[in-house]
């Protein structure tokens, strides 16, 4: 941004909508609390605009984009945007959820190709015109910036789309976003479709472009570029590609890559890339998502190397074989220097330099993790304690909370597992059960209390850094029943491996009962109600 706050001709601005596109990925349902935390750490990142949710969706979503404008949306932070369809009562709940940001946006979408208009929409070409107009035109009403989509835009007619686009920026839009809502596009074509609505659309000189693909034939980062380098200047993308189906593009793939090939593209962005990795590791935490070790930039994998003449080149020159550094990412082995006789004072400012802002009361209660950690182990990482943040502070609503395990295994006798937990009404429930191993034992003593059928669809076991006494994450996604596409997702670390499990099975099964509903509490879909096993 030059001196007069205009951006430069080069400047992409990063829309992030990891909180509502990538919030639909199955499983990947989020807390207030936790959106709140993941919005924190995009401003942080240095996005120039969050997309918080869909208000319109259920009155859970319009509450949680209302906390993060309210909260994240400050004068010097992020813009914040809410979707909406092209209706009234749509663009009413969008306004109402971010009109307290200092910088709101409302996000108006309508579909514009021949099979959507045709068998979803039911309307004829010139309903569409005259419904982005009116609806864009409503919009406007409420506040300046206006994004407007025409869904399924790169299967509809280019010319038809130039009409469409070009009422909208009539009606006030100032953003105009190009989606490819089913991945279908490929690069080349999406690059021409692209040049051509900038220079064919009236006052297409006087908006900003936005590129939104999905990658469903795995081309999303390469069609994000490719209209980057046609002239759009607003990337839609999501933390670890997270989305519908196959996903989004990949906020860090698209921001490394114009970093690294600078003589190629010419274009920046505000990112802080070494904010990467740890909002890559924050988002998997809370979505249940796991990250496989070979995704670009944020992969377990993506700075190793195993081939001998890899490690030979590496050793050498680090450049011979690696295009980007670690720590350019964020990706750095540095340890606290804090142990067990460090003090509160010394712990606030590294839990600040992470990013992690914390009243008296939740420090004490993270301070007092932090030391029963520090005896356990003889290292503690950064990422020891962000996964020991994220497991006390952002996880869901505890409607039981584990009290205590006992686990007995071995080839000699049968696994036993039993379990004590505080209920949804303070009283406490005791429990046992044998398995087919400590874990499974340990999961059916937890459901003979919670009595909440569910099937377990999903177990991942990981340990955040090296050795013996590494901190252990779970990773867990249970389903309602074995045939329903709903699944909630749980997260879990300890040094025990097995109260790890215990942790993420029980952080599931707790957004799934705020879901289902439980005794007192009124769901908030679905219609049954658990009843509790007998108390101690």
């Amino acid at each position: 941004m030059d001196e007069s706050g205009v951006m430069p001709d080069n400047h992409v601005r990063i829309f992030d909508t990891t909180l509502r596109d990538g919030e639909q990925s199955p499983g990947a349902s989020l807390t207030s609390a936790e959106k709140i935390e993941i919005a924190r750490h995009l401003a942080r990142l240095g996005v120039d605009v969050i997309e918080a949710g869909f208000p319109a969706a259920s009155p859970d979503d319009l509450e949680g984009v209302r906390r993060v404008a309210t909260e994240v949306g400050t004068p010097d932070g992020p813009i914040i945007c809410g979707l909406a369809r092209a209706t009234q009562n749509d663009i009413d709940k969008a306004w109402e959820a971010i009109k307290d940001a200092a910088k709101p946006r409302i996000h108006t979408f309508l579909a514009t190709s021949d099979i959507h208009m045709k068998h979803k929409l039911r309307m004829t070409r010139e309903q569409v015109v005259e419904k982005t107009r009116e609806m864009v035109s409503y919009a406007k009403s409420f506040c300046d910036d206006v994004e407007f989509s025409p869904e399924d835009g790169c299967r509809s007619d280019p010319d038809f789309l130039v009409e469409v686009l070009g009422v909208a920026i009539a009606a006030g839009a100032t953003t105009l976003n190009i989606p490819d809502t089913v991945g279908y596009i490929t690069p080349a074509e999406y690059f021409e479709l692209m040049q051509k609505l900038i220079r064919e659309t009236p006052g297409g000189d006087g908006v900003i472009w936005s590129v939104h693909c999905h990658d469903d034939l795995g081309m999303a980062t390469a069609n994000t570029l490719a209209g980057l380098m046609a002239g759009a200047r607003q990337a839609e993308v999501t933390i670890n590609g997270i989305g519908e189906r196959a996903g989004n593009t990949s906020l860090e793939e698209v921001v490394m890559a114009l970093r690294t090939r600078p003589t190629i593209y010419n274009l920046a962005t505000n990112i802080d890339a070494t904010q990467l990795t740890r909002t890559s590791r924050i988002v998997s935490n809370y979505t249940g998502m796991v990250v496989q070790p070979n995704k670009a930039i944020v992969g377990a994998n993506a700075f190793s190397h195993e081939a001998g003449i890899h490690q030979d080149g590496v050793l050498k020159h680090q450049s011979t074989y690696e295009i980007m550094t670690p720590e350019s990412v964020g990706l750095s082995q540095s340890s606290l220097v804090l142990g067990k006789h460090s003090g509160r004072h010394a712990f606030r400012v590294r839990l600040e330099e992470l990013g992690y802002e914390m009243n008296d009361e939740e420090l004490n209660h993270a301070f007092n993790r932090f030391k029963d950690l520090a005896d356990k182990k003889k290292t503690v990482t950064d990422a020891d304690i962000e996964a020991v943040i994220a497991d006390e502070f952002f996880g869901p609503e505890e409607v039981f909370r584990m009290e205590g395990i006992q686990v007995a295994c071995g080839q000699m006798g049968m696994p036993t597992a039993t379990i004590k937990l505080c209920g949804p009404d303070g009283k406490e429930y005791i429990d046992a059960a044998i398995g087919t191993g400590p874990i499974d034992a340990t999961y059916q003593a937890i459901n003979k209390i919670v009595q909440m059928p569910n099937t377990l669809v999903e177990f991942r076991v990981a340990a955040i850094t090296e050795g013996i006494d590494a901190l252990g994450e779970v990773t867990v996604r249970i389903r309602r029943d074995a045939n329903g596409k709903r699944t909630f997702g749980g997260h879990g670390a300890d040094t025990d491996i097995i109260v790890a499990s215990a942790k993420a099975y029980l952080a599931a099964l707790n957004k799934l009962l705020a879901y289902t509903g439980y005794e007192g509490h009124e769901p908030e879909g679905g219609s049954a109600t658990i009843r509790i096993g007998a108390a101690s």
